[in-house]
């Protein structure tokens, strides 16, 4: 897959083009890609994307900005395996966002990429002031002579598929029904640093991952995975999430990983860490064996809801 910088550099072939931001890369970005590539084969085109970096909120209301599900090079990573033969970065700022909507099909779409096809999700919008929809994105698309397809709502049990509910899902910790929407659990990338050691010395060593960019979930307590990145070997594990209250009420958020089954260093590897299930709130213990007690229940469970994933 072809990454180009912006649309004054891209060189592209009859494209189709699937036009979003697609923050998480869920099942409803998936299916708009597919349809992109289905449509490129009917033309002998492209299958292409562009997306904006960084989201236009950021730029237009950065205090309304939603926090990312996927920083940019995970989103790529992920497209990359959806049939996409090139992806535009458009890089997002004031001068981008004051491009009226006909200019942006005009110039952008028409004139710099010769767009065979476009296709958007149902509730789309494009140019200044958000001024062009899917409406007169069909319109454009019959005045210029390229086809638009317009994706309605995906849903997956009677939730609307979108990056809005998967953030909404992974806040209250539903981690499983976001793997749902999304298609695969929620993951954030990170290298294993350097702990305190608390885990070892408990019977219980863990993997201190400082996570590198993506949304973390509710804090808790999780059945999940970690993944390593150099090796592309994913071992189960139990997630811990949180301030570690019982050592250390009121420190930073911090993620600790414990591999299953596993007797090895970890330090200084690059992972990825997958939510699968939630298992529980953190909890403060009044004593270290209260706390192995409810460390064994938490793998034990993990271990249950693991079964299916393993």
């Amino acid at each position: 897959m072809e990454v180009f910088p912006g649309h004054t550099s891209a060189a592209l072939e009859r494209p189709v083009l699937a036009l979003g931001n697609f923050d998480g890369v869920h099942l409803g970005h998936q299916h708009l890609f597919r349809v992109a590539v289905e449509g490129a084969a009917r033309v002998g085109g492209q299958a292409a994307v562009m997306t904006f970096e960084p989201h236009p909120a950021q730029v237009l209301a950065p205090e309304r900005a939603p926090p990312l599900l996927t920083t940019l090079a995970r989103k790529l990573e992920l497209i990359s395996g959806q049939g996409i033969a090139a992806v535009v970065v458009e890089p997002f700022d004031a001068a981008f966002a004051s491009v009226s909507a006909d200019a942006f099909v005009a110039d952008v779409l028409v004139g710099r990429l010769g767009v065979r096809g476009v296709v958007v999700g149902y509730d789309f919008t494009y140019g200044q002031k958000r001024l062009g929809t899917t409406e007169t994105l069909a319109r454009a698309g019959a005045a210029h002579g390229f086809d638009v397809q317009v994706i309605p709502a995906v849903t997956v049990d009677d939730l609307i598929v979108s990056s809005t509910t998967v953030r909404g899902l992974l806040a209250q910790g539903d981690a499983a029904r976001a793997a749902k929407l999304l298609g695969r659990p929620h993951d954030v990338d990170g290298d294993v640093v350097a702990g305190a050691g608390r885990g070892r010395e408990i019977g219980f060593p863990t993997a201190n991952v400082a996570v590198a960019g993506g949304l973390l979930p509710r804090p808790g307590i999780y059945a999940g995975a970690l993944t390593l990145l150099d090796e592309r070997r994913t071992l189960p594990a139990a997630l811990s999430l949180g301030e570690n209250a019982t050592f250390t009420p009121g420190a930073p958020l911090s993620l600790e990983a414990h591999v299953l089954d596993f007797d090895g260093d970890l330090y200084g590897r690059r992972t990825r860490v997958h939510f699968h299930g939630w298992i529980r709130a953190e909890e403060r213990f009044d004593s270290v064996a209260a706390l192995v007690a409810q460390i064994r229940q938490d793998l034990a469970a993990a271990r249950r809801i693991l079964g299916g994933h393993a």
